[in-house]
């Protein structure tokens, strides 16, 4: 059950090879800017990103055998949470995303790869846009516009299995509270094995992040798109990129916040680093209300639960709510082949995508 792993991001390919669940090849192929300069459209690198990948299957002396190829989900169209085969219609939507990323390269160089190999199977799994919202979730207070979440559904879901599994349980049976820590803060309310409640991690919602604003006053949003001082591209990226910590202190590097903020004695950098926690804190105790206060365990995750700093001062405000349990950093690779493993083993079933 060897099983090929492909990760596409803005300037790197992951990839990694497994041998059900254990790994046997990790790599991260960088993309220069000179590189990506050439190609005028992301769905223009699928041909040089998918010889890169199968360059290094060679160089690393790794035969072109593979039980299935599974890939990074996009962010074409919200799906159910899941592993889902990869079929024409995915293809076509991927490459007709309207805001198309490199992750919606995921499903596309994966199929290509696993054509080449008979009985190959090809996957997804659980992609940003996995929507699971019930019903009340979705209504803002303006009907022209509704609640849509985009998130670290990958990692989340991962971590909840492996939380479930040290558990003797099943992601199923189980409410939890899940908060990825990382460019982006996500946090979701998970009842019995959905995600009924998230927060649009990407572009405008939630605690605000290293790179990103979060809520913002909508009244004073509005004035500012009109004032004139700046285009629709740069408010763009005042809301996600150059926003956050980024935007507040001019690094979106946590660590380096930290640094200051220890070693420096700098106040305004701990008065903007502890309001990030702050509203984080406010956003995981909300999701207590979603759940009725049925709460099995709270589980933080990502980049930034390395921190122990981060950590601590969360744990001081939500940790009555529930167990409190980190999982630092996130492995997207890894969650991928274990999806994909399961399938192969019988454990799971592929979802169809339509």
């Amino acid at each position: 059950m060897r099983i090929l792993v492909i990760n596409p991001g803005s300037t790197s390919t992951k990839m990694a090879v497994y041998e059900g669940d254990k790994q046997l090849l990790r790599t991260n192929i960088p993309h220069s800017a000179e590189d990506l300069a050439r190609f005028e459209e992301v769905v223009d690198q699928i041909d040089f990103r998918t010889q890169l990948v199968l360059d290094t299957l060679q160089q690393n002396n790794i035969p072109l055998d593979f039980a299935a190829v599974i890939g990074r989900g996009g962010l074409a169209k919200p799906v159910q949470g899941g592993v889902y085969e990869i079929n024409q219609q995915m293809i076509d939507d991927a490459r007709n995303c309207i805001h198309m990323h490199a992750c919606d390269l995921g499903c596309i160089i994966s199929d290509i790869i696993a054509k080449k190999i008979p009985g190959c199977r090809s996957f997804i799994a659980d992609p940003g846009v996995v929507d699971e919202l019930n019903d009340y979730a979705r209504i803002s207070g303006s009907p022209l516009m509704n609640r849509i979440c985009i998130w670290h559904a990958l990692n989340q879901k991962a971590i909840a299995r492996r939380f479930a599994a040290e558990q003797g349980r099943e992601y199923e049976e189980l409410n939890l509270i899940i908060c990825h820590l990382g460019g982006g803060i996500s946090v979701a309310a998970h009842d019995h094995g959905r995600a009924v409640d998230a927060n649009n991690a990407l572009d405008g919602e939630g605690p605000f992040s290293p790179e990103r604003a979060g809520s913002l006053p909508a009244s004073d949003l509005i004035r500012l798109c009109f004032s004139g001082k700046y285009t629709e591209a740069e408010l763009l990226k005042r809301i996600a990129g150059q926003a956050g910590l980024n935007a507040h202190l001019g690094t979106n590097d946590a660590r380096e916040v930290e640094r200051r903020i220890l070693e420096e004695r700098d106040r305004h950098a701990e008065l903007i680093f502890n309001a990030m926690i702050y509203h984080t804190a406010k956003a995981i105790a909300s999701e207590a209300a979603v759940l009725y206060g049925k709460i099995d365990a709270i589980l933080i995750t990502g980049g930034m639960a390395r921190s122990e700093y981060i950590i601590k001062r969360l744990r001081n405000r939500v940790g009555f709510l529930a167990p409190f349990y980190v999982y630092p950093g996130e492995d997207e690779l890894e969650a991928l082949a274990l999806n994909a493993y399961a399938v192969l083993s019988g454990r799971r079933e592929a979802k169809p995508y339509n």
